[in-house]
């Protein structure tokens, strides 16, 4: 039996009275790009949470390549190749674009066998993967939030992931900076790394996604193809209501 890059068992999290996950299941297939899609408050943010050792799920587990990830510290996540971008981007203010790379770079999942002078070299390489060797030596601090959001992106790539974990990279983007940094993702998916992607954007989702996972209240309500889960009942019922999924199913087809 081939062993499952990414498996999500049962878990639960749990938050005083407020249980934000519940039972959910899933396994990823390594070079996978998978849609984590679901109305604000889902459960999507907490997912990514546990997945990246923010938090310890109140019950079930996380394998990563056979690993269990329940004693893993969040700190060590990145040396076992796992790089997320955070929903609210919160640069190194103080340093420029090139050394919020570069600390990536010394700490990701090569960072134990690189120099300093390697790490420099492989942010600068990153930087231009993402369009922003332009604004290397700018403050973190001075740049717009289309260039936050790159940053974001590179600061995670820089710790060398095979898994990378994507909180709504493009909230607040215009639709030509959307298509900016799809073609990004595309580039970054191409090379092997295999992605989970939370988004409100359904046309990102759509074009980037192998399969879309979706959470409501915690649990996961749908799987399968983006053609397939955006026309559940239960998917539309989630995202729209009941009264309009219930309309939607008296209307003749076409």
């Amino acid at each position: 039996m081939t062993e499952q890059f990414l498996t999500i068992d049962g878990v639960g999290m749990s938050f005083g009275g407020v249980r934000a996950l519940d039972a959910v299941s899933f396994a990823v297939e390594p070079g996978a790009v998978v849609g984590l899609i679901g109305p604000n408050g889902s459960g999507k943010t907490t997912l990514l949470n546990v997945l990246s050792g923010v938090y310890k799920p109140t019950t079930g587990g996380v394998h990563f390549r056979g690993r269990s990830l329940a004693e893993v510290p969040a700190h060590a996540h990145c040396r076992l190749g796992i790089g997320r971008t955070f929903q609210v981007v919160k640069p190194f203010a103080n340093l420029s674009v090139r050394e919020n790379v570069v600390v990536g770079a010394m700490y990701g999942r090569e960072g134990a066998r690189r120099s300093t002078r390697a790490a420099f070299a492989h942010a600068d390489d990153v930087l231009v993967e993402v369009g922003l060797a332009r604004v290397a030596q700018r403050p973190a601090s001075a740049l717009t939030i289309a260039d936050r959001k790159r940053l974001e992106v590179a600061k995670a790539l820089a710790v060398d992931p095979e898994l990378l974990l994507l909180d709504e990279v493009m909230a607040g983007l215009t639709p030509a900076e959307i298509d900016e940094a799809l073609v990004l993702l595309r580039t970054v998916h191409a090379r092997g790394v295999t992605l989970i992607v939370v988004e409100h954007v359904m046309q990102a989702i759509v074009s980037i996604s192998t399969r879309v996972v979706v959470l409501a209240e915690g649990r996961k309500i749908a799987d399968g193809s983006a053609a397939e889960v955006l026309a559940a009942p239960q998917v539309v019922e989630a995202y729209l209501g009941s009264r309009y999924a219930a309309r939607r199913r008296r209307e003749p087809s076409a």
